[in-house]
């Protein structure tokens, strides 16, 4: 039997930390931003941590379990 391939859609959104958390960027930053306020632009800096009821779903996805 082969190995399992990930999902590559997964594996470019989704990073696995060393302690098993999911980490992922946050949505609507790419452009248009001006209508926002800079607390919502400050709020989606940097990386995002999955919530805890859809981890399951990206590990299995990145064939981690």
């Amino acid at each position: 039997m082969s190995k399992a391939k990930t999902r590559k859609a997964a594996s470019k959104r989704f990073k696995l930390k060393p302690n098993g958390d999911v980490k992922f960027r946050a949505a609507n930053r790419g452009h248009i931003l001006t209508k926002n306020t800079p607390k919502i632009k400050r709020q989606r800096r940097g990386m995002k941590i999955l919530d805890a009821s859809n981890v399951k779903s990206a590990l299995r996805m990145l064939r981690e379990i």
